[in-house]
């Protein structure tokens, strides 16, 4: 834009704009007459997020700030593009949008700029269908992170986000859970509205318990977002999650009524019951001392609720996976178990591992009692 018409045009939108809102037209002029860039983004930042900004920011965007993109910082030019870009008709429109600006700071000084928007150009590709093409920008994203040292904290949760949204669209439950969390890691949740909370409280639990490679629910167990799902029509989401961590399988009779309101949840409800079995299994393993993990196949199917007859594929399951540790004798039809797999501890896990610290206290001070007594004179002071 013609730079001697500027303040013709800031006089418009001063005008067209909301009481409110015009006063920040004249302190743009200021700043842009004397030049304060720095300043000058500072309160256009503040403009573009305002509500009743909105019918503005592309116009804004185009006629004014594109004629000082280049003296401003690139990430915060992409910030005003990605609010100005909320205001495009339809998603074909913000493509176009994004795809020019993210190749505007495509250059080896803004690299954090060109990634916080190609990440967005990806974003607006999921919700048009092209997964292949949003995957090719993520990996150039993630490729380009790897080789920062640092970045502004907002890219990273951008990248995450909107990974994590692939891989939710893929149906990669593990991949999913991983970024999903990742992305939280790197926000305050009250930036989150409360049903976005909920939503993602909802998902990242499915996502753990349709994960065939999560048995390990403590990073979600231990986060806050989870909840958001307390006293919602969704709490029992959360019970179910805390019931598989801990293998409770009367928890889950109780609760698998409620597997029929998620579609894939229901649709897989064979696989859950393979995995709360797993967990079953491994609950009653770490519930025995160390010295009293050979269990025999009966006593696994009065513990997991599976027929004996499937128990050797449950053990083998459970090696294979890395939740167990040991070896099966086949013949006498008994499980060697030196080893589980660690995890989150609820209040009641909690309180029988004190209680076994207290056995073991208690044995090891009889053993002291009798040392002591067999050996009499013999053990000296």
């Amino acid at each position: 834009m013609d730079q001697d018409s500027i303040p013709d045009f800031l006089a418009q939108q001063r005008d067209a704009a909301p009481a409110d809102l015009q006063q920040h037209f004249m302190t743009f002029e200021d700043y842009w007459e004397r030049k304060l860039w720095h300043q000058l983004t500072d309160v256009l930042v503040e403009f573009f997020h305002h509500p009743e900004s909105g019918p503005q920011r592309i116009p804004v965007y185009k006629k004014f700030v594109s004629s000082f993109a280049e003296k401003i910082n690139q990430l915060q030019l992409v910030t005003l593009g990605l609010d100005a870009a909320t205001q495009c008709s339809d998603d074909n429109e913000r493509l176009t949008f994004l795809t020019t600006l993210a190749e505007k700071v495509n250059k080896p000084a803004s690299q954090d700029a060109f990634v916080y928007a190609t990440v967005a150009v990806a974003s607006v590709k999921l919700r048009l269908q092209d997964a292949e093409s949003a995957r090719k920008d993520l990996d150039e994203a993630e490729r380009i992170l790897e080789g920062f040292d640092s970045v502004e904290t907002v890219v990273h949760a951008s990248f995450y986000r909107v990974n994590a949204d692939y891989y939710q669209a893929k149906l990669e439950f593990a991949s999913y859970y991983r970024n999903a969390l990742l992305y939280l890691a790197c926000i305050d949740l009250s930036a989150l509205s409360p049903d976005e909370r909920q939503s993602r409280a909802y998902e990242l639990s499915v996502a753990a318990l349709m994960s065939d490679s999560i048995y390990n629910f403590g990073e979600l167990l231990l986060h806050p977002i989870l909840d958001s799902l307390t006293d919602t029509p969704h709490s029992w989401l959360r019970d179910l999650v805390f019931a598989f961590n801990r293998g409770d399988l009367r928890a889950y009779d109780v609760l698998a009524g409620n597997i029929s309101k998620n579609k894939l949840l229901h649709e897989n409800k064979a696989f859950l019951d393979e995995k709360i079995s797993l967990a079953a299994l491994t609950e009653s393993v770490f519930n025995r001392a160390p010295h009293d993990r050979n269990m025999t196949f009966p006593s696994i199917s009065n513990e997991t609720r599976v027929p004996q007859d499937q128990i050797e594929h449950l053990i083998m399951k459970a090696l294979s996976l890395g939740l167990l540790r040991g070896s099966i004798d086949q013949v006498a039809q008994i499980a060697r178990i030196n080893w589980v797999q660690p995890k989150v501890l609820d209040m009641g896990q909690i309180d029988q591992m004190r209680n076994r610290l207290r056995q073991w206290d208690a044995s090891v001070n009889d053993l002291g009692h009798w040392i002591e007594g067999v050996g009499q004179d013999v053990w000296a002071t």
